[in-house]
């Protein structure tokens, strides 16, 4: 159509921790890297929760190593199901991440405790580095994180000692400084001397997937929505910017939409400003949405196409090194089509069918045309098949191994580490990685934390749901039947709160019910208030609990254009 107008979820998920953040530090992203469990003496889980990833597969391998004898440490605002079962928890207020990093390699510069070979060697923009975070000394960053400062330094001590896997996440990325908060991290395990070495943060051995995909190219002419704001992100994802979609719809600015097409997406209950995207559907003069149950952009659309689960279709899986065939276990009900099969229908409809294999089975032969392997073998497969990969090689930076040119050094401008990014750079963002205080918090925000004096914190995954998924399927609401917040006891019992009380929380721009749990598996000032509410099936207790209507669309991560739901303010109360 000439739309260069291709939206995802990356618009405010995993872009700034899997693309943004490594791209601009190390030059690759973070699919080719793998935390070492096999080989760490310890790990520190920052940002991650991987009791609630889908499938567990890295909880596996965390408590395999820590009953080897590694020892693990998880930075969080919550003392997750991970945190549990770890040696340590370190609470941390949400937001400050990038500044515990960074006092933590202040810590590990100032003693010297560090790889002054690699650093010598191998980064770029140290110098600049060392000076910038002489003002983040532990005693400070104690000030900022709550995070003491004697843990500071045994942080410090213990990366630099100990053979470091780190398994980190999107919980860094809805800060005020997201990207450069992961930076930070990345930055500080190659400091501590964990980067692609054994037991530490390892890039994966270059493999050649044998799988064809159809690769066609954005159009040339007009600029994606959100290039103006966002041209890294734009750029980086051959699309738009969907957090800039309604002022186009809206506005007309930079010009105007008036179509879209909705598949697998919840709007209403995953953006800032349900109502701006409630009035952005409504002035659409086509909306076409595909999904398995009604959505709240089903009552806008002007046509609804049912699409199936993963149950009622033949596909297959890729995982890094290893691909398994997804047998169909049921046919498609009534009138539910595979979503790749009503895309691939409506483009042949518009005279391009022969861009798109019209069938399953034609999708796969077409997939697999090159494999070293025939379909019917990897059908007889039900574990799958791995592809073969070459004996690991460490510190590969030394051997060409990271760059397309084969010469030594990382695939970046500088062709080393880059701690003042160049990427970054040219775009017009600061180099360095620097640390943001969140601008609606305790420290930016004295008068506003009056009013609302607790740290506001969403998103975290919960066992029963995925976002607004699942929240209309009985058996799983035996799990979770209500929206929750955690608070701790020393936060609850001031506002009269027992646990089980329905209570409001209220920010500058709205109220929302939930239901508190009260636990002091949070930090004390924080709350964690459940995601996915607002749907039209949930009950009418999640129904109720959207807790988009109480975070902000301008309240952003100006590199990743990533909205804050993780470091904002609000109050509870009782009703």
């Amino acid at each position: 159509f000439g739309s260069p107008n291709t939206f995802s979820c990356s618009s405010l998920c995993n872009n700034a921790h899997r693309a943004i953040g490594p791209l601009a530090t190390y030059g690759t992203t973070y699919d080719f890297l793998f935390p070492d469990f096999k080989q760490c003496e310890q790990i520190v889980v920052w940002g991650s929760n991987p009791a609630t990833d889908s499938p567990p597969n890295n909880l596996k391998s965390l408590l395999e190593a820590k009953k080897r004898g590694a020892k693990v440490v998880v930075i969080d605002p919550l003392k997750t199901y991970t945190a549990v079962k770890a040696d340590e928890w370190i609470g941390i207020r949400p937001g400050t991440d990038g500044a515990l990093a960074l006092g933590i390699a202040n810590a590990m510069i100032e003693k010297g405790s560090y790889d002054a070979a690699f650093v010598d060697d191998w980064t770029h923009g140290f110098g600049e580095f060392r000076e910038y975070i002489k003002r983040f000394t532990p005693k400070e960053v104690e000030k900022i994180t709550g995070v003491g400062t004697q843990k500071i330094e045994r942080l410090a001590e213990d990366l630099h000692r100990l053979k470091t896997a780190p398994l980190h996440y999107t919980g860094l990325e809805y800060t005020d400084s997201g990207v450069q908060n992961i930076r930070s991290l990345l930055i500080l395990f190659a400091l501590s001397g964990n980067l692609d070495r054994p037991g530490g943060l390892v890039f994966r051995m270059t493999q050649k997937v044998p799988l064809r995909r159809s690769r066609i190219e954005p159009p040339k002419g007009k600029p994606p929505i959100g290039q103006d704001r966002h041209p890294l992100f734009c750029d980086l994802n051959k699309g738009g910017h969907f957090m800039e979609l309604p002022r186009a719809i809206l506005n007309g600015e930079p010009y105007p939409v008036k179509g879209l097409i909705v598949l697998g997406g919840s709007i209403v209950t995953a953006f800032p400003d349900p109502e701006i995207w409630r009035r952005s559907l409504e002035a659409l003069e086509c909306l076409i949405v595909i999904d398995r149950f009604p959505t709240n952009e089903a009552y806008y659309a002007d046509v609804i196409l049912p699409a199936t689960t993963m149950f009622e279709i033949t596909s297959y899986k890729r995982y890094p090194g290893h691909v398994s065939f997804r047998e169909r276990i049921i046919p498609p009900v009534d009138e539910a089509k595979n979503d790749y099969l009503i895309l691939a229908e409506l483009a042949k409809e518009l005279g391009y069918g022969e861009r798109y294999p019209q069938s399953e089975e034609a999708m796969l032969e077409f997939v697999f045309k090159d494999a070293p392997f025939s379909l019917d073998e990897l059908k007889s497969k039900p574990q799958g098949l791995s592809f073969s990969s070459s004996t690991m090689v460490y510190e590969k930076y030394k051997t060409g191994l990271l760059r397309k040119d084969r010469n030594p050094g990382f695939d970046t401008p500088s062709g080393k580490m880059e701690i003042a990014s160049s990427l970054l750079g040219k775009y017009g963002y600061d180099p360095l990685p620097i640390y943001r205080e969140p601008i609606e918090g305790p420290i930016s925000s004295p008068e506003l934390t009056k009013d609302f004096p607790l740290v506001l914190t969403t998103g975290t995954r919960i066992q029963s749901c995925f976002r607004s998924q699942h929240l209309n399927i009985p058996g799983l609401l035996k799990l979770q039947d209500k929206p929750n917040i955690l608070i701790h006891p020393e936060d609850a019992k001031p506002r009269g709160i027992r646990n089980g009380d329905k209570v409001m929380v209220r920010t500058k721009r709205g109220k929302v019910p939930f239901y508190a749990k009260v636990t002091d598996r949070i930090v004390r000032g924080v709350i964690e208030a459940n995601v996915g509410g607002g749907g039209p099936l949930q009950p009418k207790e999640w129904k109720e609990a959207n807790t988009n209507e109480l975070t902000d669309p301008e309240n952003r991560d100006p590199i990743s254009g990533f909205p804050v739901f993780k470091a904002l303010l609000c109050e509870v109360e009782k009703i």
